[in-house]
């Protein structure tokens, strides 16, 4: 199973709120891939950097897993629900960078 996220962008929000200083949207093309994301994401930032997430949501649907490294929050979507919920218009006013990803 492919374990990496599509469509990756970084969104810089220090300048407009003080609810995180980063956000970290990505999607997957299945629930089971959201899943697997979230896993190996939780899995290396433990181990890379002896970091855990101060709060998990969503594991149990895999439709939108959020992962909260308070300074850093990360959202793994499937594809129908980030388009739904719509973050990066939410945001629009954050400093944006998408992540070229070469696989």
């Amino acid at each position: 199973m492919e374990k990496k996220g599509e469509d990756i962008l970084i969104l810089d929000l220090r300048k407009i709120t003080s609810i995180a200083d980063f956000f970290i949207i990505t999607d997957a093309n299945s629930n089971a891939q959201v899943k697997a994301i979230a896993d190996e994401l939780k899995e290396k930032m433990a181990k890379e950097n002896g970091l855990h997430p101060w709060h998990v949501e969503g594991a149990e649907g895999q439709k939108w897993i959020l992962l909260d490294y308070v300074d850093i929050v990360v959202h793994i979507f499937d594809k129908e629900t980030r388009r739904f919920y719509d973050i990066e218009k939410l945001y629009q006013d954050a400093d944006k960078r998408q992540v070229k990803t070469d696989y």
